[in-house]
């Protein structure tokens, strides 16, 4: 049976993640590495090299916890279906959204396995004042997914209101198993005719299936193109504005005196958002953009002297410029 479903997936959906290896921390050879990816994959899709992944596609289901897991967005998939149902859900006359699993037995919009929720998925909602209902089938030997994916996803939507909390407006989510009521459930997605096709197949397994396109590779010469979609959404996420004193939960990074001037945060950080600007009469200065954090840490474990510590919290206005996080007079 999944030999079949998963073709058809692979004809509407892009199973395989992108995976952009300079946003990787093996591929940054960051201090500890990384193996998130490799730990959670429910199916051993995902190999650990030297430094850099592979994805075996013939073993990979597209579930997505690894792109869930990932701290610095190395790996993706296209945030544009799911986010799009979730806002012509807000539009419809009920205004609500629902993102079932494709192996629910729900109809709607689904995706291939909940485990592709995200929380910009989640805060965009929020922002857009869209009541979100996840709906899972039964997880416990799902072929696609794995069974701890309804508590990942329930910690996705805590990680998604932290995030809100400036913003004074929670995100309303439900994440429930789907029931024999949910079958009717009518799809509100409509991207160029691409589900009449899933529909006259007739396969339960994937109908209202969220059509997906493989990602374009990232053109590393573009700064914009560094950050991950995930946290260019979460930052577009903060509707409303929250108030000039109000603290926005975003891990990243501060420098302390022990800081010894070394290349090293700038060289292991997987979006480039700390970087050396060299001044003209000699020493350094150490800029961070905080909107282009992941706040994946690969730069305060790497540190030599241990001079980098996480912040959990800046107010707003820290995201319109890069901060100036150390300026010296030496450099090495």
């Amino acid at each position: 049976m999944l030999s079949g479903v998963l073709e058809r997936l692979g004809e509407y959906g892009d199973q395989l993640p992108r995976y952009t290896a300079p946003r990787c921390l093996l591929e940054r050879q960051a201090v500890g590495g990384c193996d998130a990816c490799h730990a959670i994959c429910p199916h051993g899709a995902i190999a650990l090299e030297e430094h850099r992944i592979t994805i075996d596609p013939a073993r990979c289901t597209g579930c997505g916890l690894c792109v869930q897991v990932c701290p610095s967005g190395a790996l993706e998939y296209d945030l544009t279906p799911p986010l799009g149902s979730v806002r012509e859900g807000g539009q419809s006359p009920d205004g609500e959204a629902t993102l079932t699993c494709s192996q629910s037995g729900a109809g709607g919009p689904a995706l291939t396995c909940l485990g592709r929720v995200t929380p910009a998925v989640v805060a965009a909602a929020g922002a857009w004042g869209t009541p979100l209902t996840l709906l899972h089938g039964n997880c416990t030997g799902c072929p696609v997914g794995a069974p701890d994916v309804p508590e990942r996803l329930t910690r996705v939507v805590e990680e998604a209101q932290v995030l809100r909390q400036s913003t004074g407006r929670p995100a309303v989510v439900t994440v429930r198993p789907a029931t024999p009521g949910d079958r009717d459930r009518a799809g509100r997605v409509s991207r160029r005719g691409a589900f009449a096709a899933l529909f006259r197949a007739g396969r339960q397994e994937v109908a209202g299936l969220l059509p997906q396109r493989p990602l374009p590779f990232v053109d590393w010469s573009v700064p914009q193109e560094r950050v991950p979609e995930e946290w260019r959404w979460r930052r577009r996420s903060l509707v409303p504005a929250p108030a000039s004193d109000a603290p926005v939960v975003w891990p990243a990074p501060l420098v302390d005196e022990k800081c010894i001037d070394c290349p090293v945060c700038a060289n292991v950080c997987p979006t480039e958002a700390i970087t050396r600007e060299f001044k003209p009469e000699g020493g350094a200065r150490l800029l961070l953009d905080l909107a282009a954090c992941t706040g994946c840490m690969a730069c305060v474990r790497s540190c030599p002297p241990g001079a980098m510590h996480p912040q959990r919290e800046w107010l707003p206005a820290a995201f319109d410029a890069p901060l100036l996080i150390r300026d010296s007079d030496s450099v090495m």
